[in-house]
This record gives structure tokens, sequence and C-alpha cells, in this order.
């Protein structure tokens, strides 16, 4: 229950509206006042964790919110940033204030419990700084992925900025847990952003809490207020304006003092000397062409010295980036160095907004580099909204501007946390199977079930941003065949598919080793041989291991006949006959894969067999059945077995197709129906014989003066298929010649 105490009285509330509102309309001035006469009573006596009360955190995130140029909504919600913990609920706030402004204030307070993942980013056995630069990298991407609405990252930068004076004002012992989350996950968001002076207070701050001995040693050799520094910044930018326009070159001029934190990290990366950082003082300038920055590059050298070995020229030379620009540092009034950079509005364009835009360089080095190309998607989104906010000044309709900025999607990314907070990405759309694959293959395999916040869920159920999610597994066991069904939702992202096809086509090589095992055994207890022997056995016919011997065996590449002789060989009784265990024997090739000629899905050295109902022979359309412990059972397209099957367990239907090259002989079935009379049979054997069919089974029977008759032949393919069938034609007496 909202407590009743005495409100601030008017006048005192329409000064706080002067701080913050001054440059909006009078609606939106009402609207910040009803904002404040709302949270004051409900935040009297509140305190937030850090120890700060709440209503002067409201006050200090309201003008910071004002200073950076949001709408009136936006700082209603800094406003009002702490309501729905207070309230329990955004009823009130949609009631009152519409919304626009309760969906914000909502986004905050979700940010705000994001906490609880973002605070432990260094805990947990020191991580290495590569593995906390991706977790801080994902954090990032999470905090911007977690909210519909950017402009609730943009108060949420703000909170913490306040949050930062307050401790610079009150220690605690935890500033520095904050100063470090600061730094990892809100410096480099507000740089990304475009969020300057945020970007610079959280950096100087952290700082000066993280090393505050490093942070007084600088201040001391600025030797400078900040105020000091920003009016010779001033001075450099009158004097140089003054050489432009007398020569008539247009030029757009920004300046700012090297905030703290920047020369802490230069003299940290380069191991210089504050003597030797030159760029502590920079101006920018902005021209029309490639001509007129040179011209303008006289002239800086000419206003004053410039400094050896302090002149890049990336215009003629353009980093790996492709950022464009000059760079030289010169001694300017005052005898205080200066940097100078200078470029067209296309290379700041590129640089500031390209996919090449160098923040990313500048925050994590070459690691990043070599990063950017691959998350180029997310770069370009980044670079649209840092867009969005210049466009800001640009576009006369608030409204419009706000409506773009509502709808800024930053990341087709769903972030997702463990048990102990650790943030996983996965690809929109993943479900708690694709979750247990990115952790760890095995719990993958293992997984049965998942608790989202807290409650069991359904497998197939995606994932939502923010959500913490358990695995529950089993000891042992494996993936189930429907998560490879896509219409059944079980899988989203290509890597746990691909450990999933992986399982199966192990079992699969599992169970033809053993088949094969079965049959070396069985021959060596024929030839009075030990187990013993097996891996000189492998290697007497060329195979590096057993294990491979048996795969050869259980595809009919090795027959029995060539383990026999290799036997016997082992004991001396005669020299082996030669032998290609890698290449393909001419046999019937009841089973097979890989190089039987084959190929399922892809994949080699798969157990198969050709089925017998339908008898498939080159180049007939096939498919494959996965049979229980049997391998792939092969049939023709067209098989009814097939086709019922198929209907029974679509799950174990894969694709299958011929080699390029198939070896051998297939079984097939030819009936033919003719006029009995005597010496049939023999002219029809004539008859495939002559195309030298081997025929291995002859059924025949005579009914009301017709002779029935199936052959069992062996062919090459269909081509010799159809010829046999064209001379049985051909026999005198025989009606009709078909494929069995």
């Amino acid at each position: 229950m909202v407590s009743v105490v005495q409100l601030h009285p008017r006048s005192e509330r329409d000064a706080l509206i002067d701080s913050f509102g001054a440059d909006l309309a009078a609606a939106d001035r009402e609207l910040l006042s009803r904002a404040l006469e709302f949270a004051d009573p409900l935040y009297a006596g509140q305190m937030l964790s850090t120890g700060e009360s709440v209503w002067p955190h409201a006050l200090g995130l309201a003008s910071s919110l004002a200073a950076l140029g949001l709408d009136a909504a936006s700082r209603a919600a800094g406003l009002l940033f702490a309501a729905p913990k207070f309230l329990g609920s955004t009823d009130a706030l949609h009631e009152r204030f519409g919304a626009e402004v309760a969906s914000l204030a909502a986004g905050v307070e979700k940010l705000y419990q994001l906490r609880v993942s973002t605070r432990p980013a260094r805990a947990g056995g020191k991580p290495s700084d590569e593995e906390q630069e991706k977790q801080s990298e994902v954090l990032r991407k999470m905090v911007l992925a977690m909210v519909q609405d950017v402009r609730v990252v943009l108060v949420r930068l703000a909170s913490r900025a306040q949050t930062l004076r307050y401790f610079a004002k009150h220690p605690t012992p935890e500033r520095e847990s904050y100063a470090q989350e600061s730094l990892d996950i809100y410096a480099p968001l507000a740089n990304r952003l475009g969020m300057w002076q945020l970007k610079w207070e959280i950096e100087d701050l952290s700082l000066r809490f993280l090393d505050p001995e490093a942070y007084k040693r600088i201040a001391q050799m600025l030797d400078e207020k900040r105020a000091e520094r920003e009016g010779f910044i001033r001075t450099v930018i009158s004097q140089l304006k003054g050489e432009l326009d007398s020569a008539g070159i247009v030029a757009e001029m920004q300046g700012r003092p090297k905030h703290i934190f920047s020369i802490y990290t230069k003299m940290r990366a380069k191991d210089l000397d504050f003597s030797e950082v030159y760029d502590v003082r920079a101006v920018r300038v902005i021209v029309d062409s490639v001509k007129d920055c040179y011209a303008v590059l006289g002239m800086v050298h000419n206003l004053w010295t410039p400094i050896p070995q302090e002149f890049d020229d990336y215009i003629s030379r353009p980093k790996a980036n492709l950022y464009r620009s000059l760079h030289t540092a010169v001694v300017g009034p005052d005898g205080r160095a200066l940097e100078v950079q200078i470029r067209t509005h296309e290379m700041h364009q590129h640089a500031e907004f390209g996919v090449a835009a160098h923040w990313r360089y500048k925050e994590a080095g070459s690691s990043a580099k070599a990063s950017a190309k691959a998350e180029g998607g997310f770069d370009e989104k980044i670079a649209w909204l840092r867009q969005l906010l210049a466009w800001r000044d640009e576009i006369t309709d608030s409204a419009e501007w706000v409506e773009r900025f509502k709808h800024a999607a930053l990341d087709d990314t769903v972030y997702v946390m463990t048990p102990q907070g650790k943030v996983v990405d996965l690809p929109a759309g993943s479900t708690p199977v694709d979750f247990a694959y990115a952790l760890h293959t095995d719990l993958g395999h293992r997984c049965r079930g998942a608790k989202v916040d807290g409650h069991m869920v359904p497998l197939d159920k995606p994932l939502a941003n923010g959500q913490r999610v358990e695995i529950v597994s089993t000891k042992v066991g494996g993936p189930s065949r429907d998560w490879l069904n896509t219409e059944l939702g079980y899988l989203k992202s290509h890597r746990a598919r691909q450990k999933v096809r992986q399982w199966f086509n192990s079992q699969a090589l599992t169970d033809t080793v053993a088949t094969g095992r079965a049959i070396v055994e069985r021959e060596m207890h024929r030839e009075g041989e030990g187990r013993a022997k097996l891996d000189t056995l492998a290697s007497t016919l060329g195979f590096a291991k057993a294990d491979d011997l048996f795969a050869a065996v259980a595809r009919d590449e090795i027959n029995l006949r060539q383990l026999q002789v290799a036997l016997r060989s082992l004991r001396g009784e005669a020299a082996p006959a030669p032998v290609e265990p890698a290449g393909p024997a001419t046999h019937k090739p009841k089973s097979g894969g890989g190089d039987s000629g084959i190929l399922v899905v892809g994949i080699d050295r798969l157990l198969t067999q050709l089925a017998r109902c339908c008898k498939p022979v080159p180049p007939d359309p096939i498919r494959g059945f996965v049979t229980r412990g049997r391998g792939v059972s092969i049939h023709r397209e067209d098989c009814p077995s097939f086709h019922n099957l198929s209907e029974r367990h679509p799950e174990r239907v894969i694709d299958a197709d011929w080699g390029q090259k198939n070896v051998g002989a297939f079984s097939v079935d030819m009936v033919v129906v003719a006029s009995d009379r005597q010496g049939l049979l023999r002219d029809v054997g004539e008859a495939l014989a002559r195309e030298k069919i081997n025929v291995t089974a002859v059924n025949t029977q005579s009914k009301q003066d017709l002779a029935h008759m199936r052959f069992t032949c062996d062919v090459a393919d269909l081509d010799q298929l159809r010829r046999a069938l064209g001379v049985v034609k051909d026999v005198p007496g025989v009606l009709r010649a078909s494929r069995g």
C-alpha cells in the first residue's frame, strides 16, 4: 500500500519540471507533473539495494534523460522507474499514464532484474580474458534483445550513471562490482548507441572506483579542470575556423577533451608516459571533399607546429576496416598538445555508422576484428540504431521518431540463462533441446525434460529472452528420432540437428561393426585362431584397426574366402591371395553402404541392404528405411511395402541414392507368361544366357495351357534388364515379359 505523505509544494514541483522539461510542450510538461505527483508519495522512505534513496535517484535520472534530449514519455518513465516494483504491476501506470509510459517503466524494471545475471559476470573461478569478453558481449546483446523499445536501454544507461554518481559521494564496498559491471556491459552499450556523455561519465566514475590511484594521478597530470580544457578546445576551433573562412572552405568542427578513462587505457595499451599521449585534447574537422581534407591539413600545420612521427594518412592508405581519415598531432595554443582529425562527410558516415565502424576495434582489438565479419548482421542493426539516434534532431515530427525508435529490431537471437547465471545465445525460436546441446553434446543426448523459470515445459516450446532454463536429463540414453522431424519443432539450431544426426550415424556404424565382428570371430573359431590375432589379421588385410576390418566384412567388401586365406597365411600354410580391402568385391550387394554403391544421405560406411520386396536396381529412384538392428533397408520409391512402412514410421525414412560407380550384380525378378509348350523353359534360359544373365532361381507353373514363370536373375543395371526382357519377348510363344 502507498503511504500517505505530504507532497512537495506546487512551486517546488514546478521548479523540478523546469529543470528537466523546459524544452517540452505544455502537454508533455503536464505529463511530467503528473508523474512527479504520483511518484512522490510512492517513493517516500524507499531505498534501492545500493543504499540510495529512490526519490533522488528518480530526479537525477529524469535530469539525465532531459540532457540527452529524450522525449517526454522516456522522462516520465525515468521518474516512474521503480513504480512497477513497488506496485507489483503496471496496471496503475497504464491507467494513469497510458500504455507507452507503462511499457517503458516495465522494461526498465525488467532490465534491472537482469542484474542477477550481469552482476556475477566476473565471478566464478577467474575466467580468462577471452572467456570474460565473450560472455560480456553476449550480455550486452541480451540487454538490447530484452526490450521491445530501445528507449528502455537509454533509461537504464542513465540510471547506471546516476548510481555511479551516488557511489562517488557515498563510498560502499560493493561499488567496485558495480563499476566493473559498468565497464563490461553498460559503457560499451553507450558507446555503440552514440551516447557519448553517458559513456564518458560511466567510464571515468568506474575507473575512479576500480583504480583510484591511477585516476587521481591522471587527473593531477591533466593539471586543469574539465571546463578549462573545454575552453581550450573552443579557442582552437575559433582560430581554425577563421583560417578556413578566409580560404572559403566550409567545414563542420567538433571538439572535446579526452576523458580520464580513455587516457588511462591508451597509456596501458601502448605502454606510454602521459607526456606521450598527444590526443588528450582533440578536434575533428569534417569537410566536403578529399581536396579540402589536405587543404585543411596544410592550414593546421601552418597554424601550429606538427609533432614529428604523429601524422597518419588513412585516406591514401585506409585501415583494414576501410576507415579513412587524416590524423595529425600539433603543439597548439599555450604549448599544449592537440590531435586533429580531418575527414569528409562520407568518411565520417562510414566511420561512425558503417558496418566497419571502429567502435568494435577500439573496444576489443584484433579478437573483435576477426569476429566482426561473422557478426555483421548485428553490427548493421547497431549502426542503424545509431543513425536513428542521429536523426532525432532532423525529424520534425517527434511522433514519427518515437514510432521508428520503438520498432527498432536489433537481433534475431534469443538469450537465455543457465541456473548459474551464464547467458547462452541461440537462434530465435530455439527450444530447450537446442539449449541442452549448446551447453554440452552429451547433455543434449540425455535431455528428457526442461524447467523454464522453475516450471516444467514441453521440449518443443520456443524459448524467450531472459528466461532461466534448467535441463532434466537421464544418466544414460540417446536422442529421439522425432527431434529430426522439422514439423515437430524440437530443434531450431543447425548445430543441435547435426549432433543428433551424428549420434544416429554412430549407432548405425556400431551395428555394422558388431555384425562384422561376429562374422570374423566365427571364421577365426573355425580356423582355430584366437581373438588375440585380430589386430594382426586386420593389418594383413590392409586395415589400420580391427573395427575397420569388421565394417568392411559387414559390407561384403571382404568376403569369407579372403578372410580364410588371410587366416591361413597367419599360420604360414599358404601365401595369401592378393586382396584389395578398400575396393568393392564383385558380389550380390544384399547389404552395403559407402563403397557398395549406395549413398545414404551422404554418409559413408553405413550398413545397408537391398529390400527383397522390390529389389531395386540402378538407377531406380530409391529411399532408405532404418530397421531395428539390420541397418538401412533400401527400397524403390514406388514399393508398396515401403509406402506402408513410411506411413507408420515417417521418422525412420531417410534419403538415399546410387553412387557414381556401382560394381557387382543386383538381384531382380522377371515374370514371363507364355503359351505352354515343350522346350519353352530351355529356350527362355538360352535367351538369357546369350545376354550373359546369371539365373539364380526359377519357379514355373502351368495353368489352362499358359506357363507362368518367375526368374530371379543378377543384372548390373536397368539397361541390362531391359535388354534381357527384350530378348525373352522374342522367344516363340512368350506373351508377356516384365519385371517382377
